[in-house]
């Protein structure tokens, strides 16, 4: 189990003091104190584990976050930020001892540049939204996250997002262009900007993925491209998970880079086939979808060449999307998949590694030994072309034990993504999920060289503490 630090005692006897000095900052409505109405925050994408704030502040312009922060650091207190609260690692789990501020009030798209071809958004803004409101114009947001109905920028900022077309369009970080961001002091400041590349440091590359630990972003200015003239699935299906892994690293090996390269195992295809009716081949134990987009000509040309190479694998299926709606089929199932697997398990753990693909088949095959190992299944679903994998880990939270177990065999899995030469997270952050097993991708030196980076922004360490540093070590609870 997860540890949750004790609450700072001098805070929460100033309690009323400090909702007194929040209520004085924002509006009537831009305040929540009263535990039934603060129910909605106690946890986050990872509901195993639950904590009701001090207080939720929901400020809508960011000199009101600046105003909350500032009282924040003067008067000691915690901050938690909070965007859509969909982050899977306990990224936006409250302290007892801590003011909650969400920015789903802030919501606006504030400017469209089609010749600079931008959007400027504040943090609310969800992922969707900002392609909704340049689609009708021919332009999109490339990053995808499959919670992008529901997550925020602001949030995808700071947990440095992806989704299945990121291996063509790379992840948030390769889609921004500039942030307004708010320190613990209240300090608004504009960092990069309207063009590519800022002067000086790369203050953008530094915030992004942060988790919330350096300040707060209130503005974000993303890239928008042009659609493609058109985009084309197909579904490649195995006999075998090692198999499947296999023409993964065949198809990035070829040199080939489709816009999405996604993979299912047995449990995720009978899953999502129950809930979406994809047309998802039941005999297979893995499946591919692989998207490719250009001119009909270019998708047939990509086409041809991955049915070739997936043809050197023995696939018991292929199936290639003759329509938009035969695409948006298989898009369905895979889009719907988290949901899916919670339709057949009463609980699960999405967990979040990254490997290099090459090392599929082998890390794939191990998953399978550890699951057995544990006596817990897994449906595997996750970005394959990029190796980001998503092993859905599914378990009873009424069980102590079951809870238990699940626990052990996600930290077993993402020690086995370390070992062999991959990464604790591509896109879901470490949040409390992965904090104690920072000490396996860092050593000492390298984990003291980034509390120093934390330390340099927020002195007290109030913002997001107890997520991403092992509490060992840790300033905001030595």
């Amino acid at each position: 189990m997860i540890r949750l630090p004790d609450p700072k005692a001098d805070v929460m006897a100033r309690r009323p003091e400090i909702i007194a000095g929040l209520a004085a900052l924002l509006p009537a409505d831009g305040l929540i104190t009263e535990t039934i109405r603060m129910k909605p925050y106690e946890t986050d994408g990872l509901p195993s584990y639950r904590q009701m704030p001090l207080a939720v502040a929901l400020p809508r312009t960011t000199e009101e976050v600046a105003a909350v922060l500032r009282f924040c650091h003067q008067n000691g207190v915690r901050v938690i930020p909070r965007g859509a609260g969909t982050s899977l690692s306990g990224g936006a789990l409250p302290l007892a001892d801590a003011v909650v501020v969400g920015l789903m009030r802030m919501n606006a798209i504030l400017e469209v540049d089609y010749a600079d071809r931008l959007a400027v958004v504040q943090a609310g803004v969800t992922n969707i939204g900002i392609t909704n409101a340049v689609s009708a114009d021919g332009f999109f947001y490339a990053p995808d996250p499959s919670s992008q109905l529901a997550c925020m920028i602001g949030g995808n900022v700071m947990m440095n997002s992806g989704g299945a077309h990121c291996l063509k369009y790379g992840v948030t970080a390769n889609n921004l262009l500039g942030l307004k961001f708010v320190t613990i002091e209240g300090e608004v400041i504009d960092i990069g900007g309207r063009h590519l590349d800022a002067a000086g440091y790369d203050w953008l590359g530094l915030i992004t993925g942060s988790e919330g630990q350096l300040g707060m972003v209130t503005e974000v200015t993303v890239r928008i491209l042009r659609g493609p003239e058109g985009a084309r699935a197909m579904l490649a299906a195995f006999d075998s998970i090692p198999v499947a892994g296999q023409a993964v690293d065949a198809i990035i090996g070829s040199g080939i880079i489709p816009v999405a390269l996604e993979f299912m195992d047995r449990p995720c295809i009978h899953a999502c086939e129950a809930f979406a009716h994809a047309g998802y081949p039941l005999d297979a134990e893995a499946m591919l979808i692989i998207e490719v987009e250009g001119s009909v000509a270019e998708q047939d040309a990509l086409l041809d060449r991955i049915r070739a190479i997936c043809a050197q694998f023995n696939p018991i299926s292929m199936k290639v999307a003759e329509s938009p709606e035969q695409s948006l089929a298989i898009w369905k199932g895979r889009k719907g998949a988290f949901g899916a697997v919670g339709r057949i398990s009463p609980d699960y753990l999405c967990m979040d590694g990254t490997i290099p693909t090459g090392e599929l088949p082998h890390v794939l095959g191990r998953i399978t030994e550890l699951s057995d190992k544990h006596g817990l299944k897994v449906a595997n679903v996750f970005h394959a072309g990029d190796g980001n994998l998503h092993p859905l880990i599914m378990f009873d939270a009424n069980d102590p034990d079951s809870f238990a177990r699940a626990e052990k065999l996600g930290a077993e899995i993402l020690l086995l993504c370390v070992e062999v030469g991959g990464c604790l997270t591509g896109e879901h952050g470490v949040g409390i999920e992965k904090r104690d097993l920072m000490t396996a991708q860092f050593t000492p030196g390298e984990l003291n060289i980034q509390r120093a980076i934390k330390t340099a922004f927020d002195a007290d360490w109030l913002l997001n503490p107890a997520k991403v540093f092992p509490l060992e070590g840790n300033p905001a609870f030595a």
